[in-house]
């Protein structure tokens, strides 16, 4: 079974940069994207041999999360049943049948943290709402969780120390989740490799440098270790200001 993940920044946009391309030629079993940044009835993707799955925020152009699979689930969860962070649609749940899947777009701290105390109380959230799962049936988290874990998941390390995404506190909750039972899939099978990298800022031509930060996962419950075929990150794909990540599992 193969999995994607994409942050495409805009799917209209996206579209536009050849997004059906890929679609149709890495021929996923579930695709999962994150910051579709559009609402209902503004979009038609003729996606063949595909269910279909959006949540849309609230706020126009903003946030929002799909998930298109080949296969019907048993049942999807939009958000996490809490009102206060399910109004940026920002997570998918599809159970499965010895399985949830888990399309998350986390939130982002903003410049200057402003948003950083948010991004702790729904750090908390997240993880319970994912135990919570996991105790019933194994759990494959995907998306755009906004942090770089380790300093090999970025270029600049030293000079992010304290910029949104790489600061100790998203850190140590980054820490915590693995802790609580989660593996890094990329990292289980690539645990030293460097210049790995899954996002780069328009602003700086990062790109071209390869200037990036690793801050789209797949991690998934210890117990389904065993099933892990390979994971990679698709970092000559364009069409957003991240890439595609790849899990295959039995």
């Amino acid at each position: 079974m193969k999995l994607i993940s994409w942050n495409v920044n805009g799917i209209r946009a996206c579209v536009k940069k050849g997004f059906l391309d890929y679609f149709e030629e890495v021929d996923a079993d579930i695709f999962c994207i994150q910051e579709t940044k559009l609402q209902e009835g503004q979009i038609e993707l003729d996606l063949k041999g595909y269910y279909d799955y959006w949540n849309y925020a609230e706020k126009k152009g903003y946030s929002g999360t799909a998930v298109f699979t080949k296969d019907r689930p048993l049942s999807v969860k939009y958000g996490v049943g809490i009102e206060e962070h399910d109004k940026e649609g920002r997570v998918i749940t599809l159970e499965y049948e010895d399985f949830y899947l888990v399309n998350v777009y986390t939130p982002n701290s903003q410049r200057e943290l402003a948003r950083l105390e948010y991004r702790m109380d729904w750090e908390d959230m997240f993880r319970n709402y994912l135990l919570e799962l996991d105790s019933k049936k194994p759990v494959i988290i995907c998306g755009d969780l906004n942090v770089a874990h380790k300093e090999i998941d970025l270029k600049n390390p030293s000079s992010n120390r304290k910029n949104a995404g790489f600061t100790d506190e998203e850190r140590g909750k980054m820490t915590e989740l693995l802790d609580s039972g989660f593996i890094d899939t990329f990292r289980y099978f690539y645990p030293d490799k460097e210049d790995a990298y899954t996002w780069w800022s328009y602003i700086t031509k990062a790109r071209e440098r390869n200037a990036g930060w690793r801050i789209d996962y797949f991690l998934a419950s210890k117990e389904l270790k065993d099933r892990f075929i390979g994971a990679d990150i698709h970092s000559d794909i364009m069409g957003s200001d991240h890439c595609p990540v790849v899990l295959e599992i039995k």
